[in-house]
């Protein structure tokens, strides 16, 4: 049964991240986790990368996970290049196929010219 009582919100819990809530500084650029904090930092799960934030107005120093720009522009260039190699295979059998087509067209108007 609900109670008639509304139960007033807390304005931060203690599994709320500060940098959600207030403004903060970089304390430390985003950089790739060790196999230490991989263990035990959480923030290290989604991308393997965090930075040290330091909120403003409650003065804690948090982890935050970021991702790296580095490690984004080497995926980046990875799909470029697979894409590229894709289209070249494509173009080679596209070529390869025309050629095909064309030999047959000739074929065929050769024999249409021999029967007349």
């Amino acid at each position: 049964m609900l109670s008639a009582h509304p139960v007033p919100a807390a304005s931060s819990t203690p599994s709320t991240p500060c940098w959600q809530l207030e403004d903060f500084v970089v304390a430390q650029e985003c950089g790739r986790c060790s196999s230490f904090q991989a263990k035990t930092v959480p923030e290290c799960g989604p991308t393997g990368f965090v930075e040290r934030i330091s909120c403003a107005a409650s003065k804690r120093d948090e982890f935050k996970s970021c991702r790296s720009a580095v490690l984004e522009a080497h995926v980046f260039w990875r799909f470029v290049g697979t894409m590229m190699c894709v289209a070249a295979v494509f173009a080679v059998l596209v070529v390869c196929r025309q050629r095909v087509l064309d030999r047959k067209a000739l074929e065929k108007v050769r024999k249409q010219i021999e029967s007349i």
